[in-house]
């Protein structure tokens, strides 16, 4: 009785592992995910010595691409960074003052980044937080986030604060990248 009490406790607590696939790790196994593996293998099987469960998993095949990713959207490091990126850019650059702490800005990003990516580098995206970079949100008068500017040629050429929907951002961008 305890031992079915042990193998039924061992099948709900393990069972997420039981069904583990190469295509679910979101990381290739290393030795330690295999000594985790074997020690869940053996754990199940001494448990329920009389009936052992079994699972497999294969190790995710690793590749590699010669094709080159263009990122359209980056973090600002510092100052000089800005300075490089943003200011000195040839394309448009939408620049994303946010914060961690800040839902709004947690749900403009993600859009605004895909708004730009369907752009396929004809405008650039920089993403600024304005806890790390206060000095950069006090010279562009930035009073609320998400506050998104739109900068050519290292000037302010248009701004808004708050939530844009998408068909509102795609106005903005086709603006800023104009015909």
């Amino acid at each position: 009785m305890v031992m079915l009490f042990l193998f039924q406790m061992a099948q709900k607590l393990l069972r997420p592992f039981m069904s583990l696939s190469a295509k679910h790790l979101s990381r290739p196994f290393s030795p330690q995910t295999s000594l985790l593996l074997c020690r869940v293998s053996a754990v199940t099987y001494n448990v329920a010595w009389h009936r052992p469960l079994s699972f497999t998993a294969t190790p995710a095949a690793r590749t590699f691409s010669t094709t080159q990713v263009f990122r359209n959207t980056f973090n600002v490091q510092d100052g000089d960074d800005f300075q490089d990126r943003v200011l000195k850019s040839q394309k448009p650059v939408v620049i994303d003052f946010h914060a961690q702490w800040c839902g709004p800005c947690k749900i403009l990003g993600p859009r605004l980044e895909k708004m730009v990516a369907k752009h396929q580098g004809k405008v650039l995206m920089a993403k600024v937080d304005i806890d790390d970079h206060t000095d950069l949100a006090l010279e562009y008068e930035v009073s609320a986030v998400p506050t998104v500017l739109a900068m050519k040629n290292g000037d302010v050429v248009d701004k808004f604060v708050g939530i844009k929907d998408e068909d509102q951002l795609e106005a903005f961008l086709k603006k800023l990248i104009g015909p």
